[in-house]
């Protein structure tokens, strides 16, 4: 193994550090604050970040006997599982025919009978462990462009065909325009399978589960070096896990801990905002059905009702780590291309964070040696590909992979030109698909 990765890494003295100003901040579910680590612990297993997937990597194996030690540079759920559009999805970023391409036939069917399963273990979790989290069924894609429509169609036609999966429905325009208050959409494909929640909510409630089945979490404990050999020893700045597993969950937020496995994803920011309370009727003509939406353009649009009756609006991206300029100025610009009868509303809150993407938008999960564990990339359908993910990997902690290494055969390669050029290289690149989606 290329040990070149392990360079300890230099931190300032860390204070407490608080949730993003974000509406799911605001409308948390009351959580514990767990304490920093300080001085050496004993674990089977070390997981470095406290988001969805190692909150449910620590529950798994909690409940088989384990003793786990999550570690969290941060809050538990301050990363992208705390701050994301909320909405779960089936399938993957990267399509059925890339999957089939990228790994077989066989397969790429047993990759999409786990998206589904991942969305069935978050009801699973949230009724077994009620989880307080707003969780709505009903999710449509939709389409600008008859171009877009045909591409709708055609993914419909091969879901129902070639995976089985007879559930999403094809809306026209009128449909459309009955359970959507905009004349944007010309239509668009409907899942009642798929949804939204409150992702922060979900990812306290997870961290709660695993809690109560034995996990300990740490906070304010970023991880700066894990060793080599059969025993591992994950050190912190005033700590140190001694174990012989490590999972890595920090996705987007892992940092520089892990190089190899950093140069195949990007962290690609994104931006959400929450407009001031509409009251239920207005909500209500919006949305008449509460469904999420997400348009099907490569700059895409999404957004859906909150609880309390806000629309909660996301768009805007950037390849380049830097935030828009006045961010509420340009979501709510974006709100009234879709919404605008909303003119005369505010937006109380707008906040960004990171979702990895990899090359291929298929999600990364593999290992760095026998007992180093990762997951990550999973390019906008991390609600609940996550959860399936933390699943996986105690599956293989336990001496159960074979689930864990289908997605270990999907090839990934490094985003081309390192750390320096990937990321202008691959902002000239999204304004071509940015050019194709005015098209």
């Amino acid at each position: 193994m290329d040990e070149t990765w392990r360079k300890p890494l230099h931190i300032e003295t860390m204070t407490k550090v608080q949730h993003v100003d974000s509406y799911y901040a605001a409308s948390a579910n009351h959580a514990p604050d767990y304490s920093e680590l300080r001085g050496d612990r004993t674990a089977d297993v070390c997981i470095i970040g406290a988001g969805l997937t190692g909150a449910s990597c620590a529950l798994e194996l909690a409940a088989r006997g384990y003793r786990v030690i999550v570690l969290e540079a941060n809050r538990v759920g301050w990363g992208a599982s705390g701050r994301s559009g909320g909405q779960m999805i089936f399938g993957y970023g990267c399509g059925e025919d890339v999957l089939e391409k990228l790994t077989g036939a066989a397969d790429a069917r047993k990759l999409w009978d786990m998206s589904l399963e991942a969305i069935e273990l978050i009801r699973e979790r949230v009724h077994q462990h009620d989880i307080a989290c707003d969780l709505v069924q009903g999710q449509l894609h939709a389409a600008l462009k008859p171009r877009q429509m045909r591409g709708l169609e055609a993914w419909r036609d091969t879901l129902e065909s070639g995976y089985g999966y007879h559930g999403p429905q094809l809306w026209g325009r009128d449909k459309v325009r009955s359970l959507l208050a905009t004349e944007r959409y010309i239509g668009g494909l409907f899942d009642s399978n798929s949804g939204h929640l409150h992702p922060l909510n979900y990812t306290l409630g997870l961290v709660n589960a695993a809690h109560e089945a034995g996990a300990e979490f740490y906070e304010s404990s970023r991880a700066v070096d894990i060793s080599t050999g059969p025993r591992k020893t994950v050190t912190t700045e005033k700590g140190a896990v001694h174990c012989r597993y490590v999972v890595l969950g920090g996705n987007a937020y892992l940092g520089g801990l892990c190089a190899p496995i950093a140069a195949r994803i990007m962290p690609v920011g994104t931006y959400i905002g929450a407009t001031e309370p509409l009251g239920k009727e207005r909500a209500q003509a919006l949305i008449p059905g509460n469904i999420a939406v997400t348009d099907v353009d490569f700059v895409l649009d999404y957004f859906r009702m909150s609880a309390d009756h806000r629309l909660l609006f996301g768009g805007r991206v950037s390849y380049s780590k830097v935030a828009p300029p006045n961010l509420p100025l340009a979501l709510k610009r974006r709100m009234l291309n879709v919404f605008p009868q909303l003119r005369d509303v505010g937006m109380d809150y707008t906040w960004g964070g990171y979702v990895a993407i990899t090359r291929n938008r298929a999600p990364d999960l593999g290992r760095l040696d026998d007992n180093i564990f990762y997951a990550q990339g999973f390019s906008g359908h991390g609600i609940a590909l996550t959860g399936l993910a933390g699943k996986l990997i105690a599956e293989a902690v336990s001496g159960t992979a074979e689930r864990f290494d289908v997605f270990t055969r999907i090839p990934h390669r490094n985003f081309p030109g390192g750390t320096l050029l990937r990321t202008p290289a691959l902002v000239l690149a999204m304004f071509w698909y940015r050019l194709r989606d005015l098209l």
